[in-house]
C-alpha cells in the first residue's frame, strides 16, 4: 500500500508499506528517519515516541497505515533550521545523553511537556517521563535538562 502523509513539515510518500507495518518502521526504514529507536516494540520504553496530529504517541503501536493523510512530527522535525531546539540543546549542556538509545523520545516528552507546562514542576516532570525508560543516567541529568530547558538557557 501506499502512504502519504505530511511529515516533518514535507509531503512525503511511503510504497511497499505492507499491512502490518508500524509507523516507526516506514519512519526509519522507508523515509530515512533514524532518530526515533526500535527498542521494545511495545509500547513500553517511550524510545520510539513521536508526534501523530500534536499527540506524542508510540510509533512501534501505530500501524503506519494509520497515518495516511496526517501530521507526523519526528525529533529531527522539533529542531529548527540547522539548529538544535531548545530542549535538544539542554540535553547536550546538562549531559543528559550518554548511550542515546532513551534520547529521541524523551525529547520528544519534554517538548511536549514543555508545551503544556512552561514551568513544571519536579512532579510533573517525573510524571510526564514516567513512560521513558532510561537504562544509562539514572534521570537526574535528564530532570536538569527539562529544568534548563524550561528557564531558557543555553
Amino acid at each position: 500500500m501506499r502512504v502519504r502523509c505530511k511529515v516533518n513539515g514535507a509531503d512525503r510518500t511511503a510504497d511497499d508499506v505492507w499491512e502490518g507495518e508500524s509507523l516507526l518502521y516506514m519512519l526509519r526504514e522507508r523515509l530515512g528517519l533514524p532518530g526515533s529507536k526500535n527498542a521494545c516494540e511495545q509500547g513500553e520504553c517511550g524510545s520510539c515516541t513521536v508526534y501523530l496530529d500534536g499527540t506524542p504517541v508510540c510509533s512501534c503501536l501505530v500501524a503506519a497505515g494509520q497515518a495516511a493523510g496526517r501530521e507526523v512530527v519526528t525529533v529531527e522535525g522539533l529542531s529548527s533550521g540547522d539548529g538544535l531546539s531548545a530542549v535538544q540543546e539542554a540535553f547536550l549542556q546538562a549531559g543528559a545523553v550518554q548511550c542515546g538509545f532513551c534520547t529521541p523520545g524523551l525529547v520528544v516528552a519534554v517538548h511536549d511537556l514543555l508545551e503544556r507546562s512552561p514551568e513544571p514542576s519536579d512532579p510533573q516532570i517525573r510524571e510526564a517521563l514516567a513512560g521513558n525508560l532510561c537504562r544509562c543516567t539514572g534521570y537526574e541529568k535528564i530532570m536538569e535538562a527539562v529544568r534548563l530547558a524550561a528557564r531558557g538557557e543555553r
